[in-house]
């Protein structure tokens, strides 16, 4: 097993308030998102998820031009391919009309590292306090490397097994994600079916370990940080609580559905629209793909952006994917640092 390193820059003790604003791939999470959390002794994550390694490191120079706080950026791990072109194919027959209802063509469903090579350089480079991933862990020499430039390294983890290979590529901590969570479950086999053991159960199991746990899933008041806390975790990590926030950059149409509880009753998880396990709002489109979606990620999230964009474009919540944890009744609008306030313990 690797030694375990500590940051010299970082530590998640030195927080102010041990509240996380999760990195929200696809536009929620922004640079004033993340510079205002942190500003007010929180840590802000950057996304980098769908983005290029140019667009990550702008974003990463646009933050440190609005706080000089620490603040974190995140990272898709990249995974071999699981689907076969008969599947691909078959699940594209199946989305054919709902693209013709929007009038737009199935994006290419092609497989990608996205960018993953130059966003190692660019962080490298710019040295970020802190950097996570998601998806799996790199291997040890990439950890290494990041904390040999001062980096804090984050491993988001599911169950105890991934955890150990976290702590065995040496990370500085580890982020526990329980069922609960909004967006994309962090499991390393992109095939996985989701998990069913409840976040303060996963934390419980962990508890033996001698790293800093993160608990993330379902954080959406003071007394869901408290409870966390009270299991083990050094902090909490959340993300739908922050989709309503003024300086996220939620679609109007997600916002919107985040508060018609009266319409939108449950959140589900499906892979209909990325082709990996998530959770959202259950909507049409999950009510109608659920059955026949195959795994494929990143594939399918390739094929169905243009669906999804026409969908966000057009005000129909029906066919976008709103992800959301379990808790998005709980969520508020406001400011960054009054939702921060309010999830602190």
């Amino acid at each position: 097993m690797a030694a375990h390193r500590k940051s010299t820059r970082f530590r998640l003790e030195s927080l102010a308030l041990p509240v996380i604003q999760a990195p929200m791939a696809g536009g929620p999470s922004t640079p004033q998102l993340a510079a205002a959390v942190s500003g007010a002794g929180g840590l802000g994550f950057v996304a980098a998820g769908y983005k290029t390694a140019a667009a990550m490191r702008a974003e990463i120079e646009a933050v440190r031009s609005q706080t000089d706080k620490p603040f974190g950026v995140n990272l898709f791990v990249p995974q071999a391919s699981v689907i076969s072109p008969a599947s691909l194919q078959q699940y594209a027959d199946s989305l054919a009309p709902d693209a013709e209802r929007f009038g737009v063509s199935l994006g290419e469903p092609r497989h990608d590292d996205d960018d993953w090579d130059q966003k190692l350089e660019a962080l490298l480079d710019l040295a970020p306090a802190v950097v996570s991933f998601t998806f799996d862990i790199p291997e040890t020499s990439v950890v290494e490397a990041l904390q040999h430039r001062g980096m804090y390294v984050i491993a988001t983890v599911t169950d105890r097994e991934e955890a150990l290979q976290a702590l065995a590529a040496g990370a500085d901590a580890v982020c526990v994600q329980g069922p609960e969570a909004g967006g994309h479950r962090g499991t390393f086999k992109p095939d996985a079916p989701a998990p069913l053991v409840p976040l303060h159960g996963i934390l419980g199991g962990l508890s033996d370990l001698e790293v800093p746990l993160i608990a993330a899933g379902g954080i959406a008041s003071s007394e869901h940080t408290r409870a966390a806390l009270a299991v083990g975790a050094v902090a909490v990590q959340a993300g739908t609580a922050f989709l309503r926030a003024d300086e996220a950059g939620t679609k109007p149409t997600h916002r919107a559905a985040l508060s018609a509880s009266d319409h939108f009753t449950t959140t589900a998880v499906t892979r209909a629209f990325s082709g990996r396990n998530a959770r959202g709002l259950y909507n049409g489109f999950m009510r109608r793909h659920d059955g026949d979606a195959p795994y494929g990620y990143p594939e399918i999230h390739h094929l169905t952006t243009p669906l999804r964009a026409a969908a966000a474009a057009a005000g129909e919540p029906e066919w976008l994917n709103l992800w959301a944890g379990i808790n998005y009744r709980d969520t508020r609008e406001g400011s960054a640092v009054a939702i921060l306030e309010s999830l602190a313990p």
